[in-house]
This record gives structure tokens, C-alpha cells and sequence, in this order.
């Protein structure tokens, strides 16, 4: 065979592979030969091979027992080769490239990418690949994002400043949410981290790279010792990873390697990433076997032990991933239980020679970092799509992985034997149980205790008269012969009364001849009668019972329901304490050798055609669990983590679990310098070259920031200068802004009415009528009058502080000189010199103002409460616009006005209890706004017409997903439900049968829904605010209040 030939066959068997991978990710079938089979049937075309499986499995529910020797003698689909580093009994799917054998392989590709364009790749396949190069071109040609996109940049660089040490994200560069969850996964195993920083290319490599590998691993692992460079050194609070992905696009472009999902990318990186190191171990190590870090570091081994018609065999594979599945499992000891042992396996461990086949999987070898893929996804074939798999599945935070162990394979198989017993008792166990807690006959079954107490209280009982229709006739005699004014009751009669009253005979042997029931006095019965109102229905009880019969029949009905109870207990006691057993099965310090702690859970949210992905990652060093989702990194806890990673709670499960040998901190442990002794950190970790590189990046943030301060600065003295010039303008006018809008009725006499009140009052009291006097007086008087306002408790419709800027000032503490000039200003009015009285004390007030000193009061700060109290009117202006839109369910419209309000309003809540309103109304209200305007546009969407469709679709786009964000980014309970409820509702759609335009929008729309990151988004400005005067905007507060009744707690 020549070398061209030998490179074909091997790139045939790795397209085969792949096609093999695809083909029982679908269906779901895991025997080999069967996908072979159906592989060749359909000569490569994977449409035609899963109808082939789908109808072979309908007829041969059992696989065939050759396949177990099948893959005995051929490399797992399951695992992955590791190039040349794999045993000889591995596959090796990667080959080698050589610049001469392009042509040969160009060819190959070509038959490749046909095949594949005849496959009907699926829906979610297809917009991975479109994703991402339509995120990559968009980064490349640096095209500007309207204020609606999810990726923009806060302009403010102190918003996107690192503080102190905390971990760095990553930015999202479009639906790239899976390469950040994986990389700061690898990233915060400190090992790989040093080993990636450290990488330096092979010597020869600098002159021109001599095959595709070389072209294309070496440049992305410089891309990626820069991507970790900045992650660990970078003043920026998240870093912007397009230059790695965008070497990746080809990986999800061509046909050689087809990539799918976020299993098949961790697969391709880690294949790169064990190029590139064995390209320099190769280099480093000539004339001896080369060690690759990556293999090392990620891939062990474990033995296949099998058995065909009474044939052993064992065979040695590596593996990387492992893949569990995890429908029908509980726990992950189950799922590898299940992964470990295949088939019929008596026979393995027997003397006799039997028929059976089945192998069983044991690791000789693991890796220090062990990871394990979570099958989440199976193939609907009634609905030709794929589903995502949404079951419970929980995982510990300590993995003892000594049960799977070879060495300890003989103890194992004795263990699982007794589990086995254990198991079957407990069946029957379990099964008797059942019984006594669902007896019956028919189709409404009892707990036989309460069965026999039911019968025991009817027994017990005494009847209320002798016929239980007896008492219904109101018109009856007193004699109660009612026998011959009520005919019997029919049947439908009988239907209609209670089962009780309608289950009692109408006759008995015991009964006596009618004639002698009509003639029956009724016994007057003070204990039965008495208790029971005319009204109510009667209990039934037994006609005709002696003493002794029911003493012998309460005895018996005593005795057997303790007798039941107590086999209930027995029963209940031996289920747990065999459940407690099984449990603790390998809980002997023996079998807790081998300990692996949790490092890192991948999750993802959504369905099998679109979602979002982040990670959990422990910190040992700050002993918590940080969330890394994109460009947010947060402290979370391991109940967080189990909330979103077990599964059966919302659309977010766990996809993949990073496990690490506790028995080798240098995984996670820090690097000490050889000659201080001190623990490296930030720059110091890095080596020279990226040193200068991360120095060159923060040079330019630093930059960035200095130019951004120089321009807020001049920014703030140019609005300093025109506030002077504003309070120049006031002082001149006397008619403060923040104490009276100027209105086109000018209703604003209110505030001079009170002054002048206030005057005429003083004047009434005061015996010295000096101006001074009177305006000391005056502004007492006033001053008290809006401190009863601001200790008054009032109804939700009456809010003094929108009436006067003292109130708004007393509740929140304003310093006292604060308050002074502000009345001193109040009473300067030059609207008050309507008479002499008035116009002199003004006068008075504005020579104080005037005498007042810099020092004594603080400009600025006065300037800033003013500032505030605007800033209060403005935020209940957007509140009363926004809850009056949405009274009249103009909800595009009041959307903007609620978010803004709550924003600003929280602004004000962070200064003081009582800067703002209630901040659970206006939540309650932004987020009822935003269901409805989901309801809406999940309506137009379900009409199917193009207009509704995309009016329904740009409400989404517009609107809804840019405030998702504000929602998430405070983590409370109500608004998480209300996010949940929104993206449930175009999940749903994702099983239906529909358009293919539409499915196609709702592919690319479903990721935007999706993702969960809290970067706040930039999106319409504020909407433009009517003028009202203060007399107004108190008028239609108290409106909408008083028309909302405000919404009860437990409606919010």
C-alpha cells in the first residue's frame, strides 16, 4: 500500500467515525455493528441510515451478541483516540499531513462535504456553524450595533475596569457562550494554565509551517497563551476572545471535522491543544518516546473485559471524555454503573462455560483531570428532531471513583453481586408495601389502615333515623310517617345523593314489614340529633347491629388494623435500612482511595435547538463556588449550583462535569518563585513575551481611561459654569426650578400663597413687627407646618414630598443649613411684593441670602440635594406616565417609562430609605409590562402571518430581551419566575410542527432569549418628560394610585 493510499484509508475511517458518532447521537443506538450496517445499507447517507435504525429497531428490540466482540476488536465510538500517543489497539483517526499529499486529501475532503450535504444535518448543527461566522464577520468588519444589540460596550471604561483581583471574563462575540463556559473551565486549572502560558513553538516552526496542523494549531495556541495572558494580568473586567474563535470557524466549517456542539468543540481543542504540545515534546525528545502534557494531563486508560459464547478477551483503550447517558438514571454512580457494564456479564466472572456475551469496562489508568460528558439529548422519532432530556440528575462534590478500579475488580464484582441481591429484595419489599398502602379492586385505591378504621368509625356509628330519607320532608306529620307522602326514590334520585346517603339498603333480613315502618315513632336520640343541624345531610351508620356484634367486629377490626400498621412499619424499616445499606456499600476507607473533588460544572439552559451555556468553578482559595457566565463572574454557592446543574428544576441542566484528583494539588496550587519563595501572581506568572503583551493592552486601557476622565472633566466644568450662571439666574429671578415648574396655566400661586399664609400668621402673633421679626416667624411657622407633613403617615394617594422641597428634605436627613437656605430662598421670592409687609420682609430674606458665607453653607453640596429632590420629581413623572400608559394598556409604550422610573428610582433608594417610591410596586409593574408585551408577540408569532410575525419578533428583539437583563441582574425570586415564564413560552414552540421560515427565525431568535448574562444593555434613551407644575403632577400621582389601590404583596 502506498502512503497516499494509506492516508485515504485513514481519513476514510475518520470520516466513518464521525459519520458513526452523528448516527448514535440520533437514534440513540449504541450497537456498533448495527450502525455499520446501517451505515452501509444507506451508502453513507444519514437520512436514509436512521430511517434504516429506526425500522430495524422497531422489529429487533435486542442487540445482536456479536456486537460485544465487535467492540472488543475496534476503538469505542465512545472514547477518543489521542493520535500517537494511543495503544495499538486504539483507532488512530488523525493521520499525518504532508504537503505532498494535499491533492490526495483535497479529494477526499470533496467526496467528504458532498456526503455530508446529503445527510440532513440537523436544525441546532446548521445554526451553531451560521452563528458563529455570522459573530465572526461581524467582529472582523467591526460594524457599529444599534442600541438594541446585546454585545455593546459600556463608553464608560471604569464599568469595564477589573477590580482588585477578581477573575476576568469573557466577552460574548455573538451566541459564543460555550467557548467562554469551556475555557474558563481549562483556564482555572492552574496546571494547564501554566502549561499553556509556558508553550513555546518548536524552533523549526519559524520558518514556514510544513502541513495544515502547523498552519492551524500553532497560531491558535498563540492566541490562546494571549487570551490567558490577559486573563490573568489584564486591568480590563472582561477580555474579547475573537482572535480564537475566529481560528475555530474553520473547525465548524469543513467537512474534515464537523463540529456540532460544545462536546464536539472541547473534543477539537483538546485535539489541537495534544498537536501542538507533541509537536514540541517530539522536538524536545528526539530518538525517545515523547511525553505530551495534554495526554498526560487529560486521557488514562481502562480495560475492556469481555466474553463471546464463552471466549474471553480483554483489550486496553484510552479515553478523554467520557460519555454517560442519563435518562433513567438518578445519581452519576448509577449512570457509570450502567457505562461500565455492557450486556450479559455472568459469565465473566463464572467457571461455567455459558452462551452470553457482555463486557465490562475497568480503568487501569486515570486522568488527573477525569471529565464526563452528560448525554442530555435524544432523538424524537416521532417528531424528527432532536429533544432535550430535562431528568434529575445528581453528582457529588467528592467522586471515589476505587469502585471502577481494576485492581479492586474482584471486591467490586462481590459488592455488586450483593447489591444486586439487596436490590431484588427490596423489589418484593417494595412490592408488598405497595399493597398495604393501595388496596382495593377497583380503580380508586386505599390505604388498607385507613380502609379498616373507615369501616370501624361505620360500624361504630349510630344511625340519625331509620331511613335516610327520612328527615328531608320538612312538611311531614309529627308522627313521621313519611312512608306514605315520599314515593321510593328512583334511580336518578338515588344518582343525585351523596355516595354515603345513596349506599345505605333499602332492606335487610332483619327488616321489619312496611306497614309497621310507617306506623315507627321516631326515638328521640340528644346525642346524635342534638349535635347535628336539620340542614345537613346524615352520616350513614348500620340499620341493625347488637352489642355483640359489634364488640366481636370492632375487636376484630382493632386487632387487624394494628396488625396492618404494624407490617406497614416493618415493611417501611427494612425498605430504608436496605436502602442505607446500599448506600453505604463503599463507604469502607478501602474503597475511598480514590478521591476526585469537582472543579467544574459546564451548564446549559434551553432546548436542544438553542440555549446558553455557563460555568461553575470552585476557588479553593477562597473555599466557594464562583459563576462565570461571559463577561459576569460572581461568588455563588453549591446550593445555586445544584439549582441549575441537577436538572428537573428549570430548562438548565448539567452537560458536562470536570472532576480533579484530589491527590494532586499541583493541579490547583500556585507557582512559588524558586529564589523568594512568594507565590507568583498576575504579571509575575507570566513570561516575558506575553508580559509585554499584556503591558501594551493595559497601556492602551489606561489610555482609554485617562482620555475618558479628561473629557468628563471638561464635561463637568462646563455644567459647573452653566449651574453658576443658572443660580446666578435664580438668585436674580427668585423662582427656583426645583421648587416650581413653570406651567402654561400658572397655577404655581400655591407655594406664594403658603408664604404669604405663613407672613400673615406671624404677623397675628408676633408683637414685634420688624421685617427681621416677622421673617423669623414666618419661616418658623412654615418650617413646622411641613415637618407635621413630613411625620404624618398618609395613604398611598398623598405624598407631601412632591408637594414642598422641605418635606422631601426633613425625611431624609438634609443638613440643617440646608434647610435654612432653602426656606431663606422660598420667602426671597420677588412674587411676594404685593404689599409693603410682604416686600419687605422678601427684601430682609435676600439680604441674609446674600450675607450668607461660602464656609457656612456648602455649594455644592447644596446644589447636589437640590439636584436629588429634581431627580425624585423626574423619576415620578416617568412612574405616573408609565403606570397611566399601562392602566390603558399601552404597554410598548409604558415600557420605557417603568424601566426608566425603576432605574432611577433605585438610584435614589441607594442614597435613603425614603429618596424614592416603592421600589416592589414599580418592580411588580416593569415586570408585568414585559409579560404582557411577551404574551403579545408570542401571539403574533403563533399566527403565522409575515406582518405579525415580525411586528411580534421586533417587540422581542426591541424591547423585551435588552431589559431581560435587569431582571436577572438582582437575582430575585419573582423576577427569575417571570424570565422563566418567558422563555418557556417560545421553548414550547421548539416541539411543534411549523413553517420552515418560521422555524428558522425562531433559531436565530431563541438564542438572544436565551442567554443569562447581566450586562446591562444600552437601549432607547429616555423617553421625553412633560412639564406638569407641582399642583399637576400631585394631582395624577394621587389618580394612578388611587386607581391601582397598590397591588398586594402576594400579588407581586
Amino acid at each position: 500500500m502506498t502512503v497516499e493510499q494509506n492516508v485515504l484509508q485513514q481519513h476514510s475511517q475518520k470520516h466513518q467515525q464521525t459519520l458513526l458518532n452523528q448516527l448514535r447521537e440520533i437514534t440513540g443506538t449504541t450497537d456498533i455493528q448495527l450502525l455499520q450496517q446501517a451505515l452501509q445499507v444507506s451508502n453513507g447517507d444519514l437520512a436514509e441510515a436512521v430511517a434504516f435504525l429506526t425500522e430495524k429497531n422497531a422489529k429487533v428490540p435486542q442487540q445482536d451478541e456479536t456486537t460485544y466482540y465487535q467492540t472488543s476488536q475496534v476503538a469505542s465510538d465512545r472514547y477518543i483516540s489521542v493520535g500517537s500517543q494511543a495503544d495499538t489497539n486504539v483507532i488512530d483517526l488523525t493521520g499525518d499531513d504532508k504537503d505532498d499529499l494535499q491533492r490526495a486529501i483535497a479529494l477526499s475532503l470533496e467526496e467528504s462535504s458532498r456526503a455530508f450535504r446529503e445527510t440532513g444535518i440537523t436544525d441546532e448543527e446548521q445554526a451553531i456553524s451560521r452563528v458563529l461566522e455570522a459573530s465572526i464577520a461581524e467582529n472582523k468588519a467591526s460594524l457599529k450595533r444599534t442600541h438594541t444589540e446585546v454585545w455593546s460596550d459600556s463608553p464608560n471604561p471604569h464599568d469595564r475596569k477589573r477590580i482588585d483581583n477578581c477573575p476576568v471574563g469573557l466577552k460574548n462575540v455573538g451566541n459564543t457562550c460555550w467557548f467562554s463556559a469551556v475555557i474558563q473551565s481549562l483556564f482555572n486549572l492552574l496546571e494547564f494554565q501554566r502549561l499553556v502560558l509556558n508553550y513555546s513553538p518548536p524552533a523549526r516552526v519559524h520558518d514556514l509551517p510544513r502541513n495544515q496542523k502547523e498552519h492551524r494549531n500553532l497560531p491558535f495556541m498563540q492566541e490562546l497563551r494571549n487570551l490567558f495572558s490577559l486573563m490573568v494580568g489584564s486591568k480590563r473586567k472582561y477580555v474579547d476572545p475573537s482572535r480564537a474563535v475566529e481560528i475555530l470557524k474553520d473547525a465548524f466549517k469543513s467537512t474534515e471535522s464537523q463540529q456540532q456542539d460544545v462536546s464536539e468543540f472541547t473534543h477539537k481543542l483538546l485535539d489541537w491543544l495534544e498537536d501542538a504540545f507533541q509537536m514540541k515534546a517530539e522536538e524536545d525528545r528526539e530518538g525517545e518516546k515523547p511525553k505530551n502534557p495534554m495526554v498526560e494531563l487529560f486521557y488514562g486508560r481502562f480495560l475492556a473485559v469481555g466474553v463471546l459464547e464463552g471466549k474471553k478477551f480483554e483489550n486496553t483503550e484510552m479515553f478523554g471524555q467520557y460519555p454517560l447517558q442519563v435518562n433513567g438514571f438518578k445519581d452519576l454512580h448509577e449512570c457509570l454503573e450502567a457505562a461500565m457494564i455492557e450486556g450479559e456479564i455472568e459469565s465473566l466472572h463464572s467457571a461455567e462455560n455459558s452462551a452470553r456475551s457482555g463486557q465490562e469496562h475497568w480503568f487501569t489508568e486515570l486522568p488527573p483531570v477525569l471529565t464526563f460528558e452528560l448525554s442530555r439529548f435524544e432523538f424524537n422519532q416521532a417528531l424528527g428532531r432532536p429533544e432535550k432530556i430535562h431528568n434529575k440528575l445528581e453528582f457529588p462534590s467528592m467522586l471515589y471513583m476505587d469502585r471502577y478500579m481494576d485492581r479492586n475488580r474482584e471486591i467490586t464484582r462481590i459488592k455488586r453481586e450483593e447489591i444486586r441481591r439487596l436490590k431484588e429484595h427490596l423489589t418484593v419489599l417494595q412490592q408488598r408495601l405497595e399493597r398495604y398502602l393501595s388496596y382495593g379492586s377497583g380503580p380508586k385505591r386505599f390505604p388498607l389502615a385507613d380502609v379498616l378504621q373507615y369501616a370501624m368509625e361505620f360500624a361504630s356509628s349510630k344511625p340519625v333515623c331509620t331511613s335516610p330519607v327520612e328527615d328531608i320532608d320538612s312538611s311531614a306529620p309529627p308522627g313521621g310517617t313519611t312512608g306514605q307522602q315520599l314515593p321510593p326514590p328512583s334511580t336518578a334520585d338515588q344518582d343525585t345523593l351523596p355516595p354515603q346517603e345513596s349506599s345505605c339498603p333499602a332492606s335487610g333480613p332483619t327488616a321489619a314489614p312496611a306497614a309497621a315502618q310507617q306506623q315507627r315513632v321516631p326515638i328521640h336520640k340528644p346525642f346524635t340529633q342534638s349535635r347535628l343541624p336539620p340542614d345537613l345531610p346524615m352520616h350513614p351508620a348500620p340499620r341493625h347491629i347488637t352489642e355483640e356484634e359489634l364488640r366481636v367486629l370492632e375487636g376484630c377490626l382493632h386487632r387487624w388494623r394494628s396488625e396492618v400498621e404494624n407490617d406497614t412499619r416493618d415493611l417501611q424499616g427494612s425498605i430504608t435500612r436496605i436502602h442505607r445499606t446500599i448506600e453505604l456499600m463503599y463507604s469502607d476507607k478501602s474503597m475511598m482511595q480514590v478521591p476526585y473533588r469537582l472543579h467544574a460544572v459546564l451548564v446549559h439552559e434551553g432546548q436542544a435547538n438553542a440555549g446558553h451555556y455557563w460555568a461553575y468553578i470552585y476557588d479553593p482559595h477562597q473555599r466557594c463556588w464562583m459563576k462565570y457566565n461571559d463577561i459576569s463572574v460572581t461568588k455563588s454557592s453549591w446550593e445555586e449550583l445544584v439549582r441549575d446543574s441537577f436538572g428537573g428544576y428549570r430548562n438548565a441542566s448539567a452537560y458536562c462535569l470536570m472532576y480533579i484528583n484530589d491527590k494532586k494539588p499541583f493541579l490547583i496550587e500556585e507557582e512559588f518563585d524558586k529564589e523568594t519563595g512568594q507565590i507568583l501572581s498576575g504579571m509575575d506568572k507570566l513570561p516575558p513575551d506575553l508580559k509585554q503583551y499584556v503591558k501594551e493592552d493595559n497601556e492602551l486601557f489606561d489610555k482609554e481611561i485617562e482620555e475618558w476622565d479628561t473629557l468628563q472633566t471638561r464635561k463637568a466644568q462646563q455644567e459647573k459654569l452653566a449651574l453658576t450662571a443658572a443660580a446666578a439666574t435664580a438668585a436674580a429671578s427668585q423662582d427656583p426650578e426645583y421648587m416650581e415648574q413653570p406651567s402654561p396655566t400658572n397655577d404655581s400661586k400655591h407655594l406664594q400663597e403658603d408664604t404669604e399664609r405663613a407672613i400673615s400668621r406671624a404677623a397675628a402673633e408676633q408683637e414685634d413687627r420688624s421685617p427681621e421679626a416677622l421673617l423669623n416667624a414666618a419661616i418658623k411657622l412654615e418650617y413646622a407646618r411641613l415637618l407635621r407633613f413630613a411625620q404624618e403617615d398618609t395613604t398611598p394617594e398623598n405624598d407631601y414630598r412632591l408637594q414642598h422641597i422641605i418635606v422631601y428634605f426633613i425625611q431624609n436627613q438634609a443638613p440643617k443649613k440646608i434647610l435654612e437656605r432653602t426656606l431663606l430662598t422660598q420667602f426671597a421670592d420677588r412674587n411676594l411684593a404685593f404689599d409693603e409687609r410682604c416686600k419687605s420682609i422678601m427684601n430682609v430674606a435676600r439680604a441674609k441670602l446674600d450675607l450668607i458665607k461660602p464656609e457656612e453653607v456648602n455649594m455644592d453640596e447644596y446644589e447636589i440635594w437640590h439636584q436629588d429632590y429634581r431627580n425624585f420629581r423626574e423619576t415620578t413623572i416617568y412612574m405616573v406616565t408609565g403606570l397611566e400608559l399601562f392602566q390603558k394598556t399601552s404597554y410598548v409604550e409604558a415600557l420605557m417609562y417603568l424601566i426608566y422610573s425603576y432605574q432611577y428610582n433605585k438610584e435614589l433608594l441607594s442614597k435613603g430609605l425614603y429618596r424614592g417610591h416603592d421600589e416592589e410596586l414599580l418592580g411588580h409593574y416593569r415586570r408585568e409590562c414585559l409579560l404582557k408585551l411577551n404574551e403579545q408577540a408570542a401571539t403574533m408569532f403563533e399566527s403565522g402571518e409575515e406582518p405579525e410575525v415580525t411586528t411580534g419578533l421586533g417587540i422581542m428583539n426591541e424591547l423585551v430581551v435588552p431589559c431581560i437583563p435587569l431582571l436577572l441582574v438582582h437575582d430575585t425570586e419573582k423576577d427569575l419566575l417571570a424570565v422563566e415564564d418567558m422563555r418557556n413560552r417560545w421553548c414550547s414552540y421548539l416541539g411543534q410542527e411549523m413553517e420552515s421560515n418560521l422555524q428558522e427565525k425562531l433559531t436565530d431568535f431563541l438564542p438572544k432569549l436565551l442567554d443569562c448574562s447581566t450586562e446591562i444593555k444600552s437601549f432607547h434613551d429616555p423617553p421625553k418628560l412633560p412639564l406638569y407644575s407641582t399642583l399637576e403632577l400631585c394631582e395624577r400621582f394621587s389618580r394612578i394610585m388611587a386607581a391601582l389601590g397598590r397591588v398586594p404583596t402576594a400579588g407581586r
